[in-house]
């Protein structure tokens, strides 16, 4: 993160926050997954905030089970600061993450919090620490971090921006993972809809071979499913199979 090492980036001014906010609604539409849009998230803060001289990294931690994980980043140096962090366990961007309110630390060499986490920061060459977290509403916890070579590297204005910024994302966010629920939810349903018919079809099947009645037929199949400790759907996909021929069973169903 020296001087050297900077590439040139265009003016900040020259990418107002609405064009901002309009790249993040084209983001819910073509990202194909969460993990996408959070990389696209990561480039567009950093993007944003760079100027000549003081190339920001940009990445996104979430809290998984309690522990932090390093989703996305601008570059492998803003993933690598992340993972450095959630290695020591502490540091701004965790506590912001913690405590749900933005902390900028604008001096790393005047820092006295976090110190074995401070001293390793400043030693891969970072100046200065803005940490925003997204508000995800109760669906899950993140923070979008950011990354500074140079001291006092975020103006009040640039805390301003993000926290504008990050409200925007999350408000985005939290409709990404509200349509992922719903078709997680959607794919369950559908896969037990299919059991659930092959299982019917395979009893119906029983039925007619044994000349027995529907909890008898289904009595045969358990039994089957736990003798050869084998799924109950397989066991009916399996008596289906043998009957009709078919290697492939479609279930018909009404969406």
């Amino acid at each position: 993160m020296t001087g050297s090492d900077e590439q040139p980036f265009p003016d900040p001014d020259e990418l107002p926050l609405e064009a901002a906010e309009l790249s993040l609604q084209k983001l819910v539409l073509e990202s194909p997954d969460i993990k996408a849009f959070l990389t696209e998230l990561a480039i567009l803060a950093s993007t944003r905030l760079s100027g000549p001289g003081n190339t920001i990294h940009s990445g996104v931690t979430v809290l998984r089970h309690k522990r932090p994980q390093a989703v996305a980043a601008s570059d492998a140096a803003a993933r690598a600061l992340d993972e450095l962090q959630n290695g020591f366990g502490q540091g701004p961007c965790l506590t912001a993450l913690r405590q749900g309110t933005t902390l900028l630390v604008p001096d790393l060499s005047a820092e006295d919090r976090w110190r074995p986490y401070i001293r390793t920061a400043a030693a891969h060459g970072v100046s200065s620490i803005l940490a925003v977290p997204l508000d995800l509403a109760g669906d899950a916890e993140a923070v979008l971090n950011l990354y500074s070579g140079r001291s006092n590297g975020f103006s009040g204005e640039d805390v301003a921006t993000v926290e504008s910024f990050a409200a925007q994302a999350a408000s985005s966010l939290r409709l990404i993972l509200r349509i992922s629920q719903l078709r997680e939810a959607r794919n369950d349903l559908t896969a037990a809809m299919q059991s659930r018919t092959v299982i019917d079809m395979a009893v119906g099947a029983i039925m007619a071979q044994n000349r027995c009645d529907r909890d008898t037929a289904f009595s045969i199949l358990t039994r089957a499913s736990s003798t050869r400790n084998i799924k109950l759907r397989d066991v009916a996909a399996t008596v289906i199979t043998s009957i009709s021929g078919e290697e492939r069973i479609t279930a018909y169903f009404d969406e």
